[in-house]
């Protein structure tokens, strides 16, 4: 007896087929016009995939100064690792029934990307010619490191929105209810806005004003969308149990001092390189106020207070300081 065309194919084959026919049959659409796309289409490519020549032609210094484009490069390559985090949040956010286990995995994949971030710093810090840099960073005013977005949102996922409030206003707002109204109020003494005025006049740079024109009306809406999405409302929404994991505890710890310690720092200490001369200071790109809005000892900036010490609230930082920047200055 002869074999059927459909005994032709193995029986895991078969089903699969089967499997796609009734797939595209729900949305109204023919296997047999997709089979005909999969015969005529070309093989899939890396350079294609990741669309390397575009990716590749997205360097455009301003200067001919050739350590120009180590600064672009890594800037980039910091954006990409702030959208990562940024994707393992939303993911974090969008878990109803959040557990344990995902939760711990989602905060080391983030812990990850900021320690990638933290330890080659020094590509960007020891790679460029000083020289070369106080001279190609006029042909970038106003533009500045200060204006990244992605990091103001990774910092509006993680945290009460009341804890990114200027710490000289945040007792005051410390207890209103995190409405439309009240982020409103907060925005307006959020903690960076200090980090961009007049070093002379305490006027807002241009820079400041550029990056509230862009992005006030989103990080605004990010922070509302997030009252119930936020990392410390994640795991305030847990069993008491799984509250007292010790990793999961250790994670938050971690991201809170990645991202308010050890990635503002890996700053400073390259501003003290490039910037601090004696006995006066260089502006930052931007005008940005550097020397008090990177070291953490001032901003006393902390996502998770109820998770540290009195005595490692009042030190926030500080190790960091004395060991990285004043010991190891070059």
């Amino acid at each position: 007896m002869a074999k059927t065309k459909e005994a032709l194919l193995p029986d895991d084959i078969l089903q699969k087929v089967i499997t796609l026919k009734e797939k595209y049959a729900a949305m109204g659409q023919d296997l047999g016009a997709y089979l005909d796309g999969l015969i005529h289409a070309d093989y899939l490519t890396y350079w294609d995939y990741i669309h390397l020549d575009t990716l590749l032609s997205l360097q455009n210094p301003k200067t001919a100064f050739p350590d120009e484009q180590i600064f672009i490069m890594y800037h980039q390559i910091t954006e990409l690792y702030f959208k990562l985090s940024l994707h393992e949040l939303q993911q974090i956010g969008d878990m109803e029934n959040i557990t344990k286990e995902f939760f711990i995995a989602r905060l080391r994949r983030i812990n990850n990307y900021f320690k990638a971030l933290t330890t080659s710093f020094g590509i960007m810090r020891l790679g460029m010619e000083k020289e070369q840099f106080l001279q190609f960073r006029m042909a970038l005013l106003p533009a500045s490191g200060f204006q990244s977005g992605q990091y103001r949102k990774i910092e509006i996922f993680s945290t009460e929105f009341k804890n990114l409030v200027d710490k000289d206003h945040r007792k005051e707002y410390y207890e209103l209810e995190p409405n439309k109204d009240n982020i409103e109020k907060m925005y307006e003494f959020i903690y960076w806005k200090k980090g961009a005025t007049e070093l002379a006049t305490g006027e807002k740079t241009l820079t400041l004003k550029q990056f509230e024109n862009k992005y006030s009306k989103e990080f605004k809406a990010l922070a509302l969308e997030c009252v119930n999405k936020n990392i410390w409302s994640k795991y305030k929404g847990m069993s008491e149990e799984d509250q007292q994991n010790e990793q999961l505890i250790k994670e938050i710890q971690f991201l809170d001092i990645n991202v308010n310690i050890n990635w503002p720092l890996v700053h400073y200490k390259s501003a003290a390189r490039y910037l601090q001369m004696d006995p006066q200071d260089i502006a930052a790109t931007g005008g940005t106020n550097w020397q008090k809005y990177l070291p953490p000892r001032f901003q006393k900036r902390i996502f998770y207070p109820e998770l540290w010490s009195d005595e490692e609230k009042e030190n926030w930082g500080k190790a960091w300081v004395e060991e990285n920047v004043f010991f190891q200055k070059g």
